[in-house]
């Protein structure tokens, strides 16, 4: 992590409100925060973020800092820079991102105090860091994100320079109280890109794509997958004609331009507002759902098809080709079993269609993303076929369907599946077993029922361990004795008493953290 702390020049653009952000911290309640960047000049992008990503009744889900998703998307890019401006704390504990995923390259980091905020100086020091970084040797861009507290305190990212010694600047931010989740996170930065690319489209000519220019007319495919699927997706769209785009977020700037340059844009994943918005600008067209399952892709296919003007003969075709492969994969991989699903990723309702074809009796999806246009297909039906859907779902509606349901397995975040196991339930996290595996075309048909079955399976083990192990280390009997211990009823009412009133402060706004 680098520490930068360049020369003090001129004051060149202090806070609206520059004397009201004395005192802030990352400490500060949601609303109080969210306050002070509309009286800081940042009424605008509040209001923005407000649109492209409402909230639901309990405020928004429990997550990670919502930081994690752009930070990351801008660590997996060639020749791309980072560089955080928000508490060390939080910036501290960001870089396990670049440290988790293998990135082995520094994020650049702008610290303040309490003067340099009030000042305006934070402005400065975050200038002359971009500036002091913009080689074009080593960089095609630098992405500037402004973390909760810089954010409150109105740090004015878009007087930064547009570009630096051929260098594009890209300032973003992305506080805790107005992205909801990290997921989103990714949109906030992969439509920033696209934006500035489409203007440079628009200027005159563009680098080309590292693998050449696409013939045939091609579909962008928006949302993170794993890397076999938009191959297996390249397929299907042979036989109309019609080539897979690259996939948003991107890898490396020019593949924005071929992004941009494309006959319609597949929301495979559907909570990319901000990327639609800047699509749609591009005059392209969007289309919803994926090739998840038999019905799933029959229905995507026609979809796409009718989007790029393609005969119905071809269409035909395409779904002629791989219909009877993927019915043949379903019914050889069967799912049996009552299953709950939760996640933060963004796929968990084609997921679920999945696993409904795939003949599990799911009875719950939850989604910690929100409801679009591009989700509604999906969630009608699923809807149909007796499942549970709740956007914006929180830890305790997860927790509530799994008690209702009684799942055979519990698909879902890592606190489900802690509670699930407690419970001797077998679960699966869904982020790196479920969502980590081809879902699309014949490949995704049968990716789920292995490891699915398998942890069903497993239900007589959790029950023999629950058994001999009992209530131990649990709660108050956690940890190593040397006589037997002794309950404590006194603390244990003044210990729930203090809980109750620490989940309230967190219910009412005066939540912690970036």
């Amino acid at each position: 992590m680098d520490d930068f702390s360049p020369k003090r020049d001129e004051l060149a653009m202090m806070p609206a409100d520059s004397a009201a952000a004395e005192g802030m911290a990352c400490a500060s309640g949601a609303e109080k925060m969210k306050a002070q960047a509309m009286a800081s000049g940042k009424s605008g992008l509040m209001q923005q973020l407000e649109a492209d990503y409402p909230k639901g009744p309990h405020d928004q889900p429990q997550s990670m800092c919502p930081a994690f998703g752009s930070l990351r998307v801008g660590l997996r890019m060639r020749r791309v820079g980072t560089i955080l401006s928000g508490s060390a704390c939080c910036v501290y504990g960001l870089t396990f991102t670049s440290h988790f995923y293998g990135a082995k390259r520094s994020v650049g980091y702008v610290p303040f105090n309490s003067e340099s905020l009030v000042t305006g100086k934070l402005y400065e020091d975050i200038r002359d860091a971009v500036h002091e970084m913009a080689d074009p040797a080593a960089y095609d861009a630098i992405v500037v994100t402004s973390l909760c507290v810089p954010t409150a305190s109105g740090v004015p990212l878009q007087m930064l320079p547009k570009e630096i010694n051929g260098v594009r600047i890209v300032g973003i931010d992305v506080p805790g109280f107005g992205v909801p989740t990290h997921a989103e996170a990714k949109d906030v930065l992969s439509s920033a890109m696209l934006t500035y690319a489409h203007g440079e489209a628009e200027s005159g000519p563009v680098q080309a794509p590292r693998g050449g220019i696409e013939g045939r007319p091609s579909i962008t495919l928006l949302g993170e997958m794993f890397p076999a699927d938009p191959m297996m997706i390249a397929a299907m769209l042979e036989p109309m004609g019609l080539a897979a785009g690259p996939v948003v977020p991107v890898r490396e700037w020019r593949e924005l331009y071929a992004a941009l340059d494309c006959a319609a844009v597949a929301a495979i994943h559907p909570f990319y507002t901000a990327s639609v918005r800047a699509f749609r600008a591009a005059g392209r067209k969007v289309i919803g759902s994926a090739p998840v399952g038999f019905e799933g892709t029959d229905a995507w296919l026609q979809a796409i098809g009718e989007g790029c003007n393609v005969p119905q003969a071809q269409i035909d075709a395409a779904r002629n080709a791989f219909g009877g492969a993927i019915r043949g994969a379903l019914a050889e991989n069967r799912i049996n079993g009552r299953i709950t699903l939760s996640g933060y990723e963004g796929s968990e309702l084609i997921v679920a269609r999945l696993l409904v074809e795939s003949g599990a009796d799911l009875k719950y999806v939850g989604t910690a993303c929100p409801k679009t246009e591009f989700s509604a297909f999906d969630a009608e039906w699923l809807e149909a076929h007796g499942v549970q859907v709740q956007y914006r779902a929180s830890l305790e509606q997860d927790l509530a369907a799994m008690a209702e349901f009684k799942p055979d397995l519990a698909i879902g975040t890592t606190p489900v599946v802690q509670k699930a196991k407690e419970n001797a339930t077998p679960a699966l996290y869904f982020t790196n077993l479920i969502s980590a595996r081809p879902l699309m075309g014949p490949a995704g048909a049968g990716s789920l029922a292995a490891v699915v079955n398998a942890a069903i399976a497993n239900k007589s083990r959790f029950d023999r361990m629950h058994a001999f192990f009992g209530d131990v280390g649990k709660g108050d009997n956690a940890g190593v004795w040397e006589d037997k211990p002794v309950p404590n009823t006194t603390f244990r009412k003044k210990f729930a008493a203090k809980a109750a009133a620490s989940k309230n402060a967190v219910d009412s706004g005066e939540a912690v953290g970036s």
